[in-house]
């Protein structure tokens, strides 16, 4: 038969279903976990204290949106993820989806104070 020398297979290079390699992976993973349960218990922390701005904004009559606020928050995001090695344009784009979905439950409550109706608890933050 022609192919492979007679002789034992040969040995499968190190990959995912090597001992050492799954408990690192599965390490790895429990990281990850963790991260992400933290990231999302300070953005219920974050939604919560801009749900509080919503309602202040509402009683005052101010616009849900604060374009000034938000540049010198996009500027100080990416600053910071430079600091820490993060990708700047990636921070820029998960702040201005957390902007949006605030001006977006802002403009809700600002509806239902006008309305008459008392603010709820939307969930997100400013």
């Amino acid at each position: 038969m022609k192919g492979r020398p007679a002789g034992p297979p040969p040995t499968p290079p190190p990959g995912p279903d090597q001992p050492a390699h799954r408990a690192e992976l599965e390490r790895l993973r429990d990281s990850i976990d963790n991260i992400d349960a933290a990231v999302v218990h300070m953005l219920a922390e974050r939604f919560k204290a801009t749900q509080q701005v919503g309602r202040l904004k509402a009683l005052h009559q101010l616009p849900p949106a604060d374009p000034a606020r938000e540049a010198r928050q996009i500027e100080r995001l990416r600053s910071l993820a430079e600091n820490a090695k993060l990708d700047p344009a990636f921070a820029e784009k998960f702040l201005n989806f957390i902007i949006a979905e605030v001006i977006r439950h802002h403009e809700r409550i600002a509806e239902d104070t006008h309305n008459g109706h008392p603010a709820h608890d939307a969930g997100t933050g400013d």
